[in-house]
């Protein structure tokens, strides 16, 4: 199978500067520390290879390196250490509005996050259309985004990164957002976009619809990889590690 995503030995790193102090002493203790912050591995040693067409789910505990693998495949995290090579064209849609500028209309923000993925203007202006009519912008498409709602963010930035064609397409938890109609809607866009062959990436805690949506699993563990497989074999691992974990907590109740 032909590669859209390589990742070769991908280490991620950030210092752990958040400390809370429960006292002035401390504070001012810290403040005088040279001791370097402690560094936590959001990613270790990663490697995969997704391959063109294919639809990947990416699942893990909250802190596994979810997101942080999915920034890294957007070409937003430099890893640390190993290497990404795109052999597509990536569009990340990784939170509401990213890219979007407050004090600009949604008109104007769709031709400023089109131009920084990457597409010309004139293939904004011919899409614009279809997609104020998706998201259903109505007389909003010329109003600030800052009077947006989170709804009409979600309904905006999905509609924009869906209309232009994306060869790769990466998803954090998006069609979780918005209202019950939307959420069918989105969701209707996305399988007409994997039955054209365009790889996705999704990245969500709901293992059902994962397992219901993507051929392929990654299961990420305190930044390792613990599973790449078949949804199946992997769902059911991920659940018995799950159910084993709950099992664990309970028993000194019991």
């Amino acid at each position: 199978m032909t590669p859209a995503l390589e990742l070769h030995d991908v280490s991620v790193w950030f210092r752990d500067t958040n400390l809370r102090h429960r006292s002035l002493k401390q504070a001012l203790v810290h403040l005088f520390d040279r001791r370097q912050p402690a560094v936590v591995a959001a990613l270790d040693r990663v490697s995969l290879s997704i391959g063109e067409g294919q639809s990947v789910g990416i699942i893990g505990r909250n802190g596994a390196g979810k997101s942080t693998l999915l920034r890294v495949l957007g070409q937003i995290i430099i890893p640390n250490r190993g290497r990404l090579v795109a052999h597509r064209r990536v569009v990340p849609l990784l939170s509401l509005g990213v890219g979007f500028h407050p004090e600009m209309t949604g008109r104007e923000n769709c031709y400023l996050v089109g131009t920084l993925l990457g597409f010309p203007p004139a293939l904004t202006t011919a899409r614009l259309p279809s997609i104020a009519e998706f998201a259903e912008m109505g007389e909003f498409l010329d109003t600030p985004v800052k009077n947006y709602s989170s709804g009409m963010y979600a309904r905006l930035a999905f509609s924009l990164v869906t209309e232009v064609e994306p060869e790769v397409l990466l998803l954090d938890e998006i069609l979780s957002v918005g209202d019950e109609f939307f959420q069918r809607k989105s969701q209707e866009r996305l399988q007409q976009l994997m039955r054209r062959g365009v790889t996705t990436v999704i990245v969500s805690h709901n293992l059902d619809y994962l397992v219901s949506q993507c051929d392929r699993l990654i299961w990420l563990d305190q930044g390792k990889l613990v599973a790449d497989g078949a949804v199946a074999e992997v769902a059911r691992a991920y659940r018995d590690c799950l159910g084993h974990s709950d099992r664990a907590v309970a028993a000194p109740g019991s």
